[in-house]
């Protein structure tokens, strides 16, 4: 009888989710949350070999932006109160590069970056339990976040924010990008549904779920297209940090702006994207 409960026994292990795997946290200062994949059974957090580094400074037409997102993060590693942030706006535009930035600036004094994928935000009760003794300072990166629904996910991020007896830890809070504002598509059949009251306006309950969201992140950041000057300021940065010289950015500047024109942006990844490619057709430099 005690050798088939054993026998039993073995095959319910087997059946049970391994337990997860220890985090090396000396391994780097960036981590991806990956899910099992299996419902109840825990994630793990994976160090990233090679993490993106970016300066703040080159970042070029968003000064007021980093400024405010940077205050926010320094409030954080200090101690200090600090609010979850909300960057949203134009494409191309440097949401995501000024949190690469900031880890980049900030690792030293304790920073790190931990990015999840949107559906995998039902697993935050796990990573704030996995974080929560740590010492270092832990920014919650999602990056062009949307939902279309109340998703597993959107629920679960709208607890995490507010809205849960439970709450993250201290030393987390959640950065996201989207290009919308709220984080759901807008319909105009929404409009629909608002109520006039004298000179109030009620907005219908549809547009008060999609804004209760987006209300919960305590700080937003918008970013604007930005114009043609600022857009050959950034490429001219660009060609500058690829060896070029100033007759060589002279040189570029119709072609920058024909770039953009087939791109149909000027935005600061577009910048990029054309210095990369006039410096590598024309520049000596390696």
């Amino acid at each position: 009888m005690s050798s088939e409960l054993e026998k039993i026994l073995e095959r319910l292990e087997q059946l049970l989710p391994a337990p997860p795997a220890p985090t090396d946290w000396a391994a780097s200062v960036a981590y991806r949350w990956r899910s099992s994949g299996r419902r109840g059974a825990p994630g793990w957090l994976q160090p990233v070999r090679h993490v993106h580094q970016i300066r703040l400074a080159d970042l070029r037409g968003i000064d007021r932006q980093i400024e405010r997102v940077e205050q926010n993060t320094r409030q954080f590693i200090d101690g200090k109160p600090a609010n979850n942030v909300l960057l949203t706006g134009a494409r191309g535009t440097g949401k995501s590069s000024i949190v690469k930035g900031l880890l980049d600036k900030y690792s030293k004094q304790g920073l790190r970056l931990i990015e999840v994928e949107k559906n995998d935000l039902v697993d935050l009760p796990h990573i704030v339990d996995r974080i929560a003794s740590r010492v270092e300072r832990f920014l919650l990166f999602c990056d062009d976040l949307s939902f279309h629904g109340a998703e597993d996910g959107y629920i679960a991020l709208k607890v995490a924010l507010d809205g849960s007896i439970s709450t993250t830890s201290e030393n987390l809070l959640i950065y996201a990008t989207s290009n919308r504002r709220h984080l759901m598509p807008e319909y105009m059949g929404e409009n629909l549904e608002t109520k006039y009251v004298g000179e109030e306006i009620h907005p219908g309950e549809t547009v008060e779920e999609k804004i209760s969201l987006s209300e919960r992140f305590g700080l937003w950041v918008t970013f604007y297209p930005f114009d043609q000057d600022e857009y050959l300021d950034i490429v001219a940065h660009w060609l500058k940090t690829f060896g070029c010289g100033a007759r060589e950015m002279d040189a570029a500047r119709e072609e920058g702006l024909q770039w953009a024109l087939q791109r149909g942006s000027r935005s600061g990844r577009v910048a990029y994207q054309f210095a990369r490619d006039w410096a590598g057709r024309h520049s000596r430099k390696r």
